[in-house]
């Protein structure tokens, strides 16, 4: 089987404060402060763990209806996530719930949604075999 590698690096700045850049070098805030007068915070690791779900599988089922030439106008994923509250406080379940405007058929949808999470999505192909994955679709008014 071919393989092929990806690189991130995350540096440390201060108390629980990092930045994370991806193989391209686009770069992200990561951590939060409790102690620090003003607190400040930035993205939750887990919660990188669902934006890289939801993000992952939108990416292919934006793809996939533009193939089809769907009329898509948005897509917003809202993706929650279910851990355990004791260390190391493990996914159990992850629902990526996809939100969309534009008159797309809604067959259509469904596929393009089970081909990503089936078939495509990376992310949620590593987190199957460890975490229960559901999803639901609705649809808004333009």
């Amino acid at each position: 089987m071919d393989t092929v590698s990806g690189t991130v690096s995350l540096k440390w700045v201060d108390a629980t404060f990092f930045v994370g850049s991806d193989s391209r070098g686009s770069t992200i805030s990561i951590g939060f402060d409790r102690q620090r007068e003003p607190k400040w915070s930035a993205v939750k690791p887990s919660d990188l763990l669902l934006m890289s779900a939801a993000s992952c599988s939108s990416y292919d089922v934006v793809t996939i209806l533009e193939k089809q030439h769907e009329p898509l106008e948005a897509l917003e994923v809202q993706c929650t996530g279910e851990q355990k509250t004791e260390p190391p406080y493990q996914f159990v379940s992850i629902h990526l719930n996809y939100i969309v405007r534009g008159a797309v058929n809604e067959q259509k949808l469904a596929r393009a949604i089970k081909l990503s999470e089936e078939k495509y999505c990376s992310v949620l192909a590593t987190l199957r075999p460890a975490v229960a994955i559901t999803s639901s679709y609705e649809f808004v008014e333009s």
